[in-house]
C-alpha cells in the first residue's frame, strides 16, 4: 500500500479518518501495518501490502 492513499481512506463504518501505525515497508510502500478508527477504536490490518477494510462483525 502506498503511503500517498493513507488520506484518500476512511473508517468504512463511521467514515472518519484512521492513523496509521507501520510495523513493516519498503522505499516505495508499507507491507504490515495497522489502520485504525480512534471513532470506532477498529483496527484494520495491512498485510503484504494489502489493507483489509472490511467492516468487523
Amino acid at each position: 500500500m502506498r503511503q500517498q492513499i493513507i488520506p484518500l481512506l476512511c473508517c468504512p463504518i463511521c467514515k472518519g479518518d484512521l492513523s496509521l501505525t507501520v510495523v513493516r515497508e519498503d522505499e516505495t510502500e508499507i507491507l504490515e501495518g495497522t489502520l485504525h478508527c480512534p471513532a470506532c477504536n477498529v483496527n484494520y490490518p495491512i498485510e503484504e501490502g494489502i489493507p483489509d477494510l472490511l467492516p468487523r462483525t
